[in-house]
């Protein structure tokens, strides 16, 4: 079992014809994702990596059945783009677009709500790696060899950090379920606590592991929420612990501002919940695999 993302499920990619649309289709495709058209405005009708290219997200829907979207759209069309895949049926939506204005990104909130919540399309992003079920499909960017598949499942803000924590648990023959990354901007559409909500649903997924940073309030909201709601163990690493208060560091959310979105306060408040905390990058592996072991012997 996956969440939001398995072998099965019908995507499509909005700007599949441009440059970074279609290198990164092209490895989907290969990795198993099930990838059943494109969207590019003016170019409905042609046909590009075997698949067939739509003018519009609600022509691409009708004709495959498409229930996800991922958006390799620039900055200044991204934002109209989610906008198209949430109006035309999609169910779950990844932007990777880097550089979306905030007031772009409050726009799309404000449309989204405009959508019963069970019918609401699910986004991750703007500024995100994507997701990947390991060994089934993937809507990203990341290097799915380094996901072995198996029972953690992994929520991140920081592409990157995913990548290390994927690829030191398969060092050590420990498989992921599913990756999500949320995204690292201010505005984002999901958070922690929408992806922890759907793990808790997933037999097949064991434990969590939570990699957040400074700024926002997110890393606490979804610790809080867990201890009295989530049945797994949740491992959370919160990047930052060195940055000054009050300096923007390298993803556009990562700014302390107000109390309890520093590292170490959010460190704190996450193991008073009850969770694992991993100490430093390096580490990923080894805590997980200490839980697992620890785990094991409780059995």
């Amino acid at each position: 079992m996956a969440i939001l993302l398995n072998k099965d499920t019908k995507v499509i990619v909005q700007g599949i014809t441009g440059r970074i649309g279609s290198f990164h289709a092209e490895d989907m495709m290969a990795y198993g994702t099930k990838v059943v058209g494109g969207v590019t405005p003016g170019k409905g009708g042609t046909t590009h990596l075997g698949v067939p290219v739509f003018s519009t997200v609600k022509g691409a829907v009708q004709e495959t059945g498409a229930e996800a979207s991922i958006v390799f759209v620039p900055p200044p069309f991204a934002a109209d783009s989610i906008m198209e895949a949430a109006d035309s049926g999609i169910k779950t939506c990844v932007c990777i677009t880097d550089g979306i204005p905030a007031q772009d990104m409050m726009r799309v909130k404000r449309y989204m709500r405009r959508y019963r919540a069970e019918n609401r399309m699910m986004l991750m992003g703007p500024n995100c790696a994507g997701m990947i079920t390991a060994g089934q499909a993937m809507m990203g960017i990341m290097p799915g060899h380094i996901y072995q598949p198996g029972r953690i499942g992994i929520i991140a803000r920081s592409g990157t950090l995913s990548y290390e924590a994927a690829s030191q648990m398969k060092a050590r023959g420990i498989g992921v379920s599913t990756s999500v990354g949320i995204g690292g901007d201010p505005i984002n559409g999901s958070s922690f606590r929408d992806v922890l909500e759907l793990f808790e649903e997933d037999d097949e997924t064991d434990a969590v592991v939570m990699i957040g940073e400074i700024g926002g309030p997110q890393e606490v909201d979804a610790a809080r929420w867990a201890e009295e709601n989530f049945s797994k163990p949740l491992l959370a690493y919160i990047a930052g612990l060195s940055a000054p208060k009050g300096k923007r560091m390298g993803h556009a959310g990562a700014i302390v501002s107000g109390e309890g979105e520093s590292a170490q306060e959010k460190v704190e408040i996450i193991r008073a919940c009850g969770h694992h905390i991993i100490p430093n990058p390096s580490a990923f592996g080894e805590t997980v695999e200490s839980l697992l072991n620890d785990m094991k012997k409780a059995a």
